[in-house]
């Protein structure tokens, strides 16, 4: 049966054609199908422009990855360059080449804990289906074939692969899909504004949180579980940012158990938080570490995971006892992707890009805590050049709005309507502008999100 086309949309136009032919990611297919698509053209600098002539400001970063903004010909001239001089090579069987050579070793110099190797994806999804696969490895290889679970959180974002897609713990990336996988835990999300209980303090809340964690760990027997993986601010599931001494509680209970801690710094990683790495800002000490997203300012696709030469070492032996290291993709270590990446750190350097982000970071942050005298908003957190604010219908008895009235997609769409793009978690607007944005640019964000969510409360009453 052919699906109806949209209405106001004319046949062959760029709409037309997606209605038709495009199967949408992470998208409610109904609402697409009634509504249609907004078909971006052309960015530069925080702004982008849609096949209408209309502009925007980026207060999403694309999907929280365009550190550097739209444009940056130094980095379009870094992959043209590239392409010329060597469009591909594969990093199976040993070969190689200079611009993966020299990345894993900028990114190890990097890195806030002592990294030992680094492999090469495509995504944070790939990215975090690497690290459960090497964890499996190991453990397997050190003679501890029992430790295979994986504990991660409710709320916690990490992918939509099979194994990346279980540890996510958002219902509609479970839903239909057949996951969780079994050797996938959740445990609380660390979120004291919508889950303390009664007059709970916020190092009471920590406690019990982890105290569950705890629970979870004997009941499941430590003997049985591998790692432990968090966003150190949790991104798609809300922009939750954990209460001070949680992540010191979680770590004191891993380090009792043996159980490993997987950084995913896909969001949050090269300046987010006001910090280079989330890591730093929350106080992680981690065994591995995730990133993608902002490593390449999503100029080209690419991931990395980082390892602890510890982990390293029983590889060899174990590979060389199965034939080979049997992981990785064609696309690992791509020349063109390892190239820009590269670059896109240096230009960080060069320019300063993380003293920028932590400077603008205290102006948006400002502005965010302004949100919260605003009566829709109950709850305003964030970190760096990262934020959110969480819509309520009543913000002193802490009473969300049903999610069936979708009273955040309808700001989200007063925000298109006023020129900027943000995105709404539910009922929670989310807010992650380019690491370049200027002080100004923030004023132009939060004035039209203000003016949103006026036009929001109008609806709502």
């Amino acid at each position: 049966m052919a699906e109806p086309l949209h209405n106001e949309f004319p046949p062959g136009s760029l709409e037309a054609k997606d209605l038709k032919h495009l199967l949408h990611p992470t998208t409610n297919l109904k609402v697409h199908r009634e509504k249609g698509p907004s078909v971006h053209m052309r960015a530069e600098g925080v702004y982008l422009w849609d096949n209408q002539g209309r502009q925007y400001i980026e207060g999403l970063a694309g999907l929280w990855c365009t550190a550097l903004g739209y444009g940056e010909e130094e980095l379009a001239r870094t992959a043209m360059e590239q392409m010329k001089k060597l469009s591909y090579s594969q990093l199976f069987a040993g070969k190689s080449n200079e611009a993966s050579i020299l990345l894993a070793e900028r990114l190890k110099e990097m890195a806030p804990f002592d990294a030992g190797r680094v492999f090469f994806g495509l995504s944070g999804s790939d990215a975090n289906d690497t690290q459960v696969k090497l964890m499996w490895y190991y453990h397997n290889a050190i003679g501890k074939p029992e430790k295979k679970k994986i504990i991660s959180r409710l709320g916690g974002y990490h992918g939509t692969t099979v194994v990346a897609g279980s540890l996510t713990g958002l219902p509609p990336f479970h839903a239909n899909f057949d996951l969780p996988i079994p050797q996938v835990l959740h445990t609380d999300r660390p979120h004291y504004y919508r889950d303390a209980e009664g007059a709970e303090s916020e190092s009471d809340f920590c406690a019990r949180i982890v105290g569950n964690l705890e629970d979870l760990i004997v009941r499941e027997g430590p003997e049985t579980i591998a790692a432990f993986i968090a966003e150190p601010i949790l991104g798609a599931g809300g922009v939750i940012v954990p209460p001070a001494g949680y992540y010191e509680k979680v770590q004191a209970v891993l380090a009792k158990y043996g159980i490993l801690f997987i950084d995913d710094e896909v969001i949050c990683g090269f300046g987010r938080t006001g910090n280079p790495f989330g890591a730093q800002t929350m106080g992680i000490n981690p065994t591995t570490m995730s990133f993608a997203k902002a490593l390449s300012s999503a100029y080209q696709p690419i991931s990395a995971v980082l390892i602890p030469e510890f982990m390293y070492e029983p590889f060899i032996e174990a590979s060389n006892k199965a034939g080979l290291f049997g992981h990785g993709f064609t696309y690992s270590g791509h020349p063109v992707c390892a190239a820009v990446a590269l670059r896109t750190l240096e230009l960080m350097e060069e320019r300063d890009v993380f003293a920028h982000a932590a400077r603008v970071g205290e102006v948006f942050q400002e502005r965010l805590q302004r949100l919260d005298e605003h009566p829709l908003v109950g709850n305003v957190r964030g970190a760096g050049l990262i934020g959110a604010a969480e819509l309520m219908a009543d913000k002193e008895a802490r009473t969300p709005f049903q999610p069936a009235k979708g009273v955040g997609a309808y700001c989200n769409e007063r925000c298109e309507a006023h020129g900027l793009i943000l995105r709404n978690l539910v009922d929670t607007m989310a807010i992650c502008p380019p690491l370049i944005v200027t002080e100004d640019q923030v004023g132009e964000i939060f004035d039209k999100l203000e003016r949103a969510l006026d036009d929001t409360l109008n609806w709502v009453n």
